[in-house]
């Protein structure tokens, strides 16, 4: 397995991942377009991708303008190998580097999704939307590095 940063060449099987989860499946595949991805990704913030053999297995963007984790998502055929767990602490890792303010994300209730988040650590804040929303804040996230370090 090899996790990277997201390249333009990524793109186009991201979507395909985008595209292939059983959970948090978009109701119209028009609403995320390659477009939105690319500006995500470099403009926005940024994305890492899991490849392995080749593929890519899963990927995760982070948007620093809404202060919200974008996209997290694997590809079934990968699941459960830490794959989604690499690139989450990644992901946060860097955006909390570039930033302070508070991290958040929706997620639909009772999905496989929701109990990830919970396990690393986010907190529940709400609703966004039909969705949870949870939140981390930079210092949570530092105390619970150091914790799992120790």
């Amino acid at each position: 397995m090899i996790f990277r940063e997201a390249t333009l060449n990524d793109i186009g099987p991201i979507m395909k991942v985008r595209l292939s989860v059983r959970e948090n499946v978009l109701s119209n595949p028009d609403l995320v377009t390659q477009a939105d991805c690319v500006d995500y990704i470099f403009n926005r913030g940024k994305g890492w991708v899991c490849e392995v053999n080749g593929t890519i297995a899963g990927f995760a963007i982070v948007d620093l303008v809404d202060k919200n984790v974008w996209a997290l998502f694997i590809d079934p055929n990968f699941e459960k190998r830490g794959i989604g767990r690499q690139l989450h602490d990644t992901m946060v890792d860097w955006y909390f580097t570039q930033t302070n303010h508070t991290l958040w994300l929706g997620t639909d209730p009772g999905t496989r999704a929701e109990g990830f988040y919970r396990k690393a650590g986010w907190i529940a804040n709400g609703w966004h939307g039909k969705e949870i929303k949870f939140e981390m804040a930079a210092q949570q996230w530092r105390n619970q590095t150091v914790k799992n370090l120790s």
